[in-house]
């Protein structure tokens, strides 16, 4: 057998960049890696904006992304940031006076693509004033937006490269340097290749994601791909997992993949088995109810669910909370030790629940839904 060094296999520390702060959130250097969602509804409908961005606070979203298309949504923006305490960006396209009229707003940081800004002067005037009240702009290179000049290079990944390197030189340029980058794509291995490369040649933060990713289903394996290698890399310092479809969904596939790379302690991490034919309990229904129920809870809990007793014994002993299914129940392990009584099959879905929900100690005021 071939010798291996076990000091060479492991994976890179993680990129060091520097500090940006989106209100009260950090994003870069040492600090965890934050989530971000966006509104899926338009500002003007002002009572569905705040609603939505108090249920992706709830959710676990640390940041929230809101377009503001014209001029019209800037006095709904207003009443918005005074409703909703989450740091929030404006995102911005085309017209740079409305990414002024977004800082004087109140927002946190300014997404804008300075190659659809216009000018240098106009570039200049959204770097002053992001500057005076003390904001960072995130830097937005998508692979479907390049520039006439890149958007035929056959290497999409360099040419997105490029595009973001002018942009930063364009607002660095007027002395500013309070960035976020994000290099995106709907195809995963450029979005993996353009943000390698980028992170060998900046330390501006990278806003990780792979846009354009499509359903919740497909959206997320893409996402997970994508965000995932590169965290495991060492690169990345916040993510938004973009999905078609509720932006809830989008905070609980970003938990999940941070959670799966090590980077995020909170809310319940399921163990569960495929089943097989050894299988004599409804594993799947017993998790789906878990996951439904207590999807917001940010306790940290790791609970396995089992369906027979050849490996679910040993995987259960391993959580803080364990089911391994028998003919006709489950025995609950707590910490590795059983704890009496078993659960009789009719009762185990309302009875794993129950004991799940008492291990996480949920003390906030949410209702769990029955």
């Amino acid at each position: 057998m071939p010798k291996v060094d076990m000091k060479e296999i492991k994976f890179p520390p993680r990129r060091n960049t520097r500090s940006v702060w989106v209100g009260r959130v950090e994003i870069g250097a040492s600090a965890p890696i934050s989530i971000q969602s966006m509104l899926s509804v338009p500002l003007t409908s002002l009572d569905s904006a705040i609603a939505q961005a108090r249920a992706l606070g709830e959710a676990g979203c640390d940041i929230i992304r809101v377009a503001v298309p014209d001029k019209r949504s800037v006095p709904f923006l207003r009443e918005f940031r005074q409703a909703v305490d989450l740091p929030l960006v404006a995102d911005i396209h085309f017209d740079y006076r409305l990414a002024i009229a977004s800082a004087e707003a109140g927002v946190d940081k300014l997404r804008v693509n300075p190659g659809n800004i216009g000018s240098r002067d106009k570039v200049a005037a959204v770097a002053e004033a992001a500057a005076s009240f003390n904001i960072p702009i995130r830097i937005g290179v998508n692979a479907g937006s390049l520039p006439p000049d890149l958007i035929e290079r056959p290497d999409r990944a360099q040419a997105m490269l490029v595009a973001a390197l002018r942009e930063i030189e364009a607002v660095e340029s007027t002395g500013f340097s309070n960035l976020v980058v994000s290099l995106k794509s709907h195809d995963v291995p450029t979005t993996i290749l353009a943000n390698r490369m980028f992170s060998r040649v900046s330390d501006i933060p990278l806003h990780l994601g792979v846009t354009e990713a499509g359903s919740v289903e497909s959206g997320s394996i893409k996402n997970a791909l994508g965000i995932g290698a590169l965290i495991l890399d060492g690169i990345g310092d916040t993510v938004r997992v973009s999905l078609t479809g509720d932006p809830i969904e989008e905070v609980t596939a970003a938990r999940g993949i941070l959670r799966a790379c090590g980077r995020y302690s909170k809310g319940i991490e399921i163990i569960s088995c495929p089943t097989c034919g050894r299988t004599k309990v409804d594993v799947a229904s017993v998790v789906r109810e878990i996951e439904r129920r207590l999807r917001f809870c940010d306790k940290p809990l790791k609970v396995a669910v089992m369906g027979c007793e050849v490996n679910g014994p040993g995987e259960a002993r391993e959580a803080d909370i364990g089911f391994a299914g028998t003919a006709d129940g489950f025995v609950v392990f707590e910490r590795g030790k059983i704890r009496p009584p078993k659960i009789p099959s009719k009762d185990a879905i309302e009875s794993i629940v129950a004991i799940v929900e008492e291990a996480a100690s949920i003390i906030d005021n949410r209702k769990i839904e029955p």
